[in-house]
């Protein structure tokens, strides 16, 4: 186990590349299982949930290669030798549940867990299962276990109750290979289930309307090979972003689409931040007092619930009453307990946060509870007088990749070390940073 030592006060300024994005990677990854061609991504994150689907899929039986200096992912599911995936490794994250999906159509039945991952509220599949029932699959439910079985998925006009990202996905590359034409309502528009829709076209597959709430599919008997890039990652683009008005620095972002990053770059300028873009860059500066602001998650294109946490550590530095909404997930503002203990003045009353500023933040130990709190608490102790220690950042390490590495580069004070070493320890050995 590690921590992160960060001692707070240090402006950021420079340049710093993201890398393509996490979510994208995963269902692309997933997607391979639809083709007996080799398939091959390139610009993949190297996070350890991008290791952990590389697992899943060696156990269904794809030759899978990760080329970790490259950020390249080959896979050729030529043969599967079991649709069953393995249990400890599946509930590791959530997205383990994207090949249950292709399993289905290509082989006609799968089994799976419930999946694992972030521990920020009821995440449920029903949306998946509704939709793969709607074709025709027989889905059980035993002891945690689900068990899906269907000779042939037949496509149907599906209505999705809520725009789940991983559900259309699901729901996406299962109709790829169904029988006949499926119509999928009340769809996920995140850029990354374009990015996937995208990818299937290049397979063969029939699909028309992504990035609207109305997908339609043209089932087809086969899928080819790909080889393609991952999209940027528009949530670790944000974080940095984010990072630089927080510090009241100047960070160029670079390989962004500042079109994904619309729903942030509002929000920055209504805090009083400067925002410019170019084709593939985003700056974004921040000079004299931050403004309050009332903030809500909404699925895409509203504000990414995966940015809220850091978000709301920005709040803390602006003058006056800020509020934030969450409308994604039920258990999402946990983090404001780690932030309280930094000093923050938030109090929650169910899914809203209220933040009042500026209010100095002072460094004490504090505990990474998933992914984005984790990386909002890393943001809060580069403004946090004194010393600040993030542990359990092996959740951050599931979804960034050298965060505290590029922020070093930028000119954060920050180490990573085994979680038992003092800081005192850190700071008095004048250890090279992260």
């Amino acid at each position: 186990m590690e921590k992160l030592v960060i001692v707070g006060g240090c402006r950021l300024r420079g340049t710093v590349a993201v890398n393509g994005a996490k979510n994208a990677a995963l269902p692309l990854m997933a997607a391979a299982l639809l083709t007996e061609e080799e398939c091959v991504l390139e610009n993949v994150p190297m996070v350890e949930d991008v290791r952990t689907m590389a697992l899943l899929l060696a156990h269904l039986g794809c030759a899978v290669e990760l080329d970790e200096a490259a950020h390249r992912v080959v896979i050729r599911a030529a043969t599967l030798r079991t649709t069953d995936l393995p249990v400890a490794l599946a509930r590791r994250m959530r997205a383990s549940f994207l090949l249950t999906g292709p399993l289905l159509a290509r082989c006609g039945q799968a089994r799976a867990p419930h999946p694992g991952g972030c521990a920020i509220g009821r995440r449920p599949v029903n949306v998946d299962i509704k939709g793969f029932q709607a074709m025709g699959a027989e889905v059980t439910l035993n002891e945690g276990l689900y068990s899906l079985r269907a000779p042939r998925l037949v496509g149907q006009k599906i209505y999705l109750d809520y725009p789940s990202h991983t559900g259309t996905e699901n729901l996406l590359m299962a109709a790829c290979l169904a029988e006949g034409r499926t119509v999928i309502k009340h769809a996920s528009a995140e850029p990354e289930v374009v990015a996937l829709a995208e990818a299937l076209v290049q397979m063969g597959a029939r699909i028309h309307g992504a990035g609207s709430s109305l997908i339609e599919v043209e089932g087809v008997s086969r899928l080819r090979g790909v080889r393609l890039t991952v999209l940027p990652d528009r949530l670790e683009a944000g974080t940095f972003a984010i990072a630089a008005a927080l510090t009241g620095g100047e960070v160029v972002i670079e390989n962004v689409c500042p079109a994904h990053m619309d729903p942030l770059t509002h929000k920055l300028l209504e805090v009083g931040a400067q925002v410019e873009e170019g084709p593939t860059w985003y700056r974004v500066t921040a000079r004299g007092p931050l403004r309050a602001v009332e903030l809500q998650t909404l699925p895409y294109p509203g504000f990414p619930t995966d940015l809220q946490a850091a978000f709301a550590v920005l709040l803390t530095q602006a003058v006056g009453t800020s509020l934030v909404h969450e409308r994604v997930f039920d258990d999402r503002l946990q983090y404001t307990a780690e932030l309280r203990k930094l000093g923050a003045r938030i109090s929650v009353q169910g899914q809203t946060a209220t933040i009042e500023g500026p209010t100095p933040l002072r460094g004490a130990p504090v505990r990474a509870l998933d992914i984005r709190s984790g990386a909002a608490l890393i943001l809060a102790g580069l403004v946090a007088e004194g010393v600040t220690e993030v542990l359990d950042i092996h959740h951050v390490d599931r979804g960034y990749e050298a965060l505290d590495r590029k922020l070093a580069q930028l000119g954060a004070r920050i180490w990573r070390v085994p979680a038992e070493t003092p800081a005192a320890t850190v700071l008095a050995s004048g250890a090279p940073l992260s």
